[in-house]
């Protein structure tokens, strides 16, 4: 209701009026409750899990709400499952157990992906997407590529203080993402992106639509309803809605390509080559509808991007490209695990030291404004 009123709404009165039917319509100036959608599929998740016979109910309601209102993922995950929280609320806590060093530099990432990189990049975002018409095709694709990079800083980057900081209070959280943007497909992009709202969808939505079972046309018509409500989750919005929808195109055509593929052997070296580039190709043009105010200034991102074409003539710099490539060059040797530990090695005052040199050196590049964290809206 507090979500979604105003949009049905709204869009209810749109179609009216289209059909020649012009109605006055009255919304609300609701204030949506920050975390609505998380702490909901929270308290849903328990609820279908006792009926469902998968868990026992809790008889204490201080546990329980406990649990849904965990104050680390309450407003933008992970979305934790009641039988894997619940357990660890009942059973005795050691700090020895904590691994305070790997929780503080979890958190320290975090906070450098959200801080130094996420709300360094949201002014050339705002700027571009605010009016995308004024812009040429070159600035186009540098707002694209920055939100692409903002959206997973600023989520992975909560999401890694969110983590971190459960555990150093002895709480173990599901990692959410496992670098997504090098999935070499749509559906190995939802099982690395978000991936406890992923799961949730597949074990409660998916799953009791019928899921895979049944002829072809039934599966996918379940894909494509399980992503559009994806979309909606994400905002009150048409974009939304299309957002999902894009993604559930895409998952249907991957499963008809590789049935198609087994058949006469298609997938050589080439193709699993520009698997890669081709799905992340296809992650940013869903992602500008995702970004975009309305399905309008969506339409001409599209086509400045697609199109390499553009009316405007304002821009935001070419050179900008290059600031993209060496993000991109980190991502990638973190994927490669080039960082991987290192910070493990050393006495406890040696990484005192360093961790604190690290972390003044790190609030020296915070950019003056603040940015709200993108997926508060949620």
């Amino acid at each position: 209701f507090f979500k979604y009123f105003n949009f049905f709404i709204a869009s209810g009165a749109t179609f009216l009026a289209w059909l020649g039917l012009p109605v006055s319509v009255h919304t609300l100036n609701i204030i949506l409750p920050v975390g609505i959608s998380f702490y909901t599929f929270h308290s849903m998740s328990y609820t279908i899990d006792v009926y469902r016979g998968k868990m026992r109910s809790v008889s204490s309601l201080l546990d329980v709400a406990a649990f849904i209102g965990f104050f680390p993922q309450m407003v933008a995950g992970p979305i934790v499952r009641a039988k894997l929280f619940l357990p660890q609320l009942q059973s005795l806590r050691i700090f020895s157990d904590v691994d305070v060093r790997g929780a503080l530099v979890l958190f320290l990432t975090g906070f450098v992906k959200k801080a130094c990189v996420a709300d360094a990049l949201a002014p050339t975002v705002d700027a571009y997407f605010n009016a995308p018409g004024n812009f040429d095709a070159t600035s186009a694709w540098v707002a694209m590529l920055f939100y692409v990079v903002q959206l997973y800083c600023d989520f992975s980057g909560y999401t890694d203080m969110a983590l971190a900081t459960a555990q150093l209070l002895g709480y173990q959280l599901p990692v959410n993402f496992r670098f997504p943007y090098f999935a070499p497909n749509i559906a190995e992009l939802w099982q690395r992106w978000h991936i406890s709202l992923t799961t949730w969808l597949h074990d409660y939505l998916f799953t009791s639509l019928g899921g895979a079972r049944g002829p072809r046309w039934f599966a996918y018509r379940n894909i494509m309803l399980t992503m559009v409500l994806c979309g909606l989750w994400h905002g009150a919005a048409w974009t939304f809605v299309v957002f999902g929808a894009m993604h559930g195109v895409g998952l249907v055509v991957y499963h008809e390509w590789k049935r198609l593929a087994r058949k006469v052997r298609l997938l050589g070296n080439v193709v699993e080559w520009i698997a890669c580039p081709l799905t992340f190709y296809w992650i940013c043009l869903t992602l500008v509808v995702f970004r975009s105010l309305d399905l309008e200034r969506a339409g001409i991102t599209l086509h400045s991007v697609v199109l390499c074409t553009s009316s405007g003539a304002q821009q935001l710099g070419a050179w900008k490209l290059w600031v993209f490539a060496g993000l991109a060059l980190v991502h990638w040797m973190n994927f490669r695990g080039i960082f991987a530990q290192w910070w493990r090695r050393g006495p406890d005052p040696v990484f005192a030291i360093g961790y604190g040199c690290v972390a003044a050196t790190v609030l020296l590049f915070i950019p003056q404004h603040y940015t709200p964290f993108i997926y508060f809206q949620f």
